[in-house]
């Protein structure tokens, strides 16, 4: 019968993991992007800051490159 309360709590766990996944991409190219890159943030050829919907892009694409070399590393 409570069963059902674990796959609620299961799930609200992974949305606050995803989200806070994409506050960290947010958070991390704000602080390193313009340090190592400061004369294309300058020129506007990289963007400064990122929004939402690009992190979410930037945290996809980690996500499938780690998946690929994982299965590359599996024997």
């Amino acid at each position: 019968m409570k069963f059902w309360w674990v796959g609620v709590g299961a799930f609200i766990f992974v949305i606050g993991v995803f989200i806070l996944s994409l506050l960290l991409v947010k958070l991390l190219w704000a602080w390193t992007i313009p340090d190592l890159c400061p004369g294309a943030v300058k020129e506007g050829l990289v963007a400064k800051t990122i929004s939402w919907y690009t992190s979410f892009k930037v945290a996809i694409f980690v996500a499938v490159l780690f998946g690929l070399g994982r299965t590359s590393v599996k024997k």
